[in-house]
């Protein structure tokens, strides 16, 4: 099965590439960038395909069944149209687009071509994750009537300047980098809920000037001090659904020196605390007394897991968990959440 590779950043080259690699199925083709040394460098390094800098290119050929789109978040959206117009099956890197209206117009093409379009939302590959789903279905934690996330980090804004933080390119900040994976999770384990109301606040206090940022990581590469930042880096509020309640803190930078990156479900018979990309403990009670039980398990890559299963519905036509009909519920939330905190006041869905 012939793929193409659309953007060799990061993501790329640390998650998709590997697992097309390793899966005996797929072979890749191309390698395509609009950097034209950074696409050799992927053909150069992984020794096959073709490198190429123009995404139509691409999608002109008949051969190729499938790609992963892997851009900026401002491509998502108009790659990942062309692509399922042009007869191609899409696996985009979360989040699905910039703005909810992008989102919804992929889904739109999904919907209208037939063809497969799934989203990064690699967690619900996790094997952690897809555990506690199973405890949760299966009423062990009774019913779930709260869940708090947490994705607070110590002054660690990525590449400060760039296009992590230009809300042009990216869409958002800390939200829809990092907290859509966590909301994802808490949508997912607890059955997509519908969301009712939001009611959210971002802060943008830390960033600016960029030359006065002090952090203690820039991933993500060095600041560009006559880049720009207009996105927030930390976000709090409240969710209402259909399910449970959803109360969330996130930030990129604060000056709280701890990291707290973690989920907790709460329910009526028992609670699991998830630490993110760890493992997870389950509180309950029996026979009048207090239970603590962790879990050990056999932890796959969930890189591999989602390329593996992206694959395989292709040849099957199965839906996968990471469909953009179930991911769009989590673009529509933090869409909410935006405008909550533009607005500053409840936004009822």
């Amino acid at each position: 099965m012939k793929i193409a590779v659309i953007g060799c950043g990061t993501i790329a080259n640390s998650a998709h590439i590997p697992a097309y690699m390793a899966n005996e199925k797929a072979e890749i083709k191309y390698f395509c960038d609009i950097i034209p040394e950074r696409a050799q460098a992927a053909v150069e390094k992984y020794g096959c395909g073709t490198a190429v800098t123009d995404y139509k290119e691409v999608l002109a050929d008949p051969e190729i069944v499938a790609v992963s789109v892997c851009t900026p978040n401002k491509a998502h959206s108009e790659i990942a149209i062309a692509a399922l117009e042009a007869g191609k099956q899409v696996l985009c890197e979360k989040p699905a687009a910039r703005v909810y209206s992008e989102a919804l117009a992929m889904q739109e093409a999904q919907h209208k071509t037939g063809n497969i379009l799934n989203i990064g939302v690699v967690n619900r590959f996790n094997t952690g994750v897809n555990k506690i789903k199973e405890l949760i279905d299966g009423g062990e934690l009774g019913e779930v009537y709260h869940v708090y996330v947490s994705f607070r980090c110590h002054r660690s804004i990525p590449g400060l300047g760039g296009d992590f933080t230009n809300k042009e390119v990216a869409g958002g900040g800390v939200l829809i980098d990092w907290g859509v994976h966590y909301l994802d999770i808490v949508m997912y384990c607890c059955g997509d809920p519908v969301t009712k109301t939001v009611s959210a606040e971002e802060f943008k206090k830390l960033g600016n000037p960029i030359p006065d940022y002090v952090y203690t990581n820039m991933w993500a590469g060095p600041a560009k001090l006559d880049g720009v930042n207009t996105v927030e880096e930390g976000i709090a509020g409240i969710v209402r659904t259909e399910g449970p309640v959803i109360t969330f803190n996130g930030a990129w930078a604060q000056n709280i020196g701890v990291n707290e990156t973690y989920i907790d479900f709460m329910g009526t018979k028992g609670g699991i605390r998830l630490i993110y990309g760890k493992d997870f403990t389950l509180y309950s009670t029996k026979n009048g007394m207090l239970t603590t039980t962790t879990f050990q398990m056999q932890n796959a890559s969930m890189f591999q897991n989602e390329i593996d299963s992206f694959i395989r519905c292709i040849e099957t036509g199965e839906k996968l968990p990471s469909h953009i009909d179930y991911n769009i519920l989590t673009s529509q939330m933090m869409d909410a959440m935006y405008r909550s905190a533009e607005l500053h006041k409840e936004v009822e869905l």
